[in-house]
């Protein structure tokens, strides 16, 4: 993002949306802090952790597939921000994958 430019994200339209599954995977955190103080059997909370790493994979997949979209396809009259951009794009996928 260039400094100093008024940028939209790509995300933008899906905010609602996005906010709700994020406070949905934060009740699903919650729950795990529960789990362990109530000493709950360890393959029910590595369920939950399970649970809770697909939920915020899923927000990551959604964020690039609009950074894709909105970002990455909007720059293609400038050949080398789009490829800056698609470099940008491949190393989120990296962390992602990585996760």
């Amino acid at each position: 993002m260039v400094v100093g430019v008024e940028h939209t994200p790509g995300y933008h339209d899906q905010k609602q949306q996005l906010v709700a599954r994020l406070k949905r995977i934060e009740g699903q955190v919650r729950g795990l802090q529960r789990m362990i103080d109530e000493d709950t059997y360890c393959i029910d909370v590595l369920t939950q952790v399970a649970a809770v790493t697909k939920g915020l994979q899923g927000v990551g997949l959604q964020l690039l597939d609009e950074h894709l979209q909105h970002c990455v396809a909007g720059a293609t009259g400038d050949p080398a921000r789009t490829e800056e951009l698609v470099h940008e794009a491949t190393k989120a996928v990296e962390r992602l994958l990585r996760a």
